[in-house]
């Protein structure tokens, strides 16, 4: 089975003989399982480039304090 004149079989029957559907079937499979594991080694390199929130030095520092009337009260309030 070629895909075009000249190309190299991408895969060859050697054992017995299958019909058109046999074939067609193989080749949805091989395409499927092609695709699954593309998406499952761009979703690996996906996970290895987003930075968990946890890991987020910058997200443990706050703001310096301004001194002046209610600093106490907005010392204890999220930034």
């Amino acid at each position: 089975m070629t895909s075009e004149p000249g190309e190299s079989p991408l895969f060859s029957v050697v054992s017995g003989h299958p019909g058109a559907e046999d074939l067609a079937a193989l080749t949805a499979v091989l395409v499927a399982r092609l695709a699954s594991r593309q998406r499952a080694v761009a979703a690996q390199a996906a996970a290895r480039t987003t930075r968990s929130a946890w890991l987020d030095r910058a997200a443990l520092t706050r703001a310096p304090l301004r001194p002046g009337p209610g600093a106490w009260r907005r010392s204890g309030l999220p930034a």
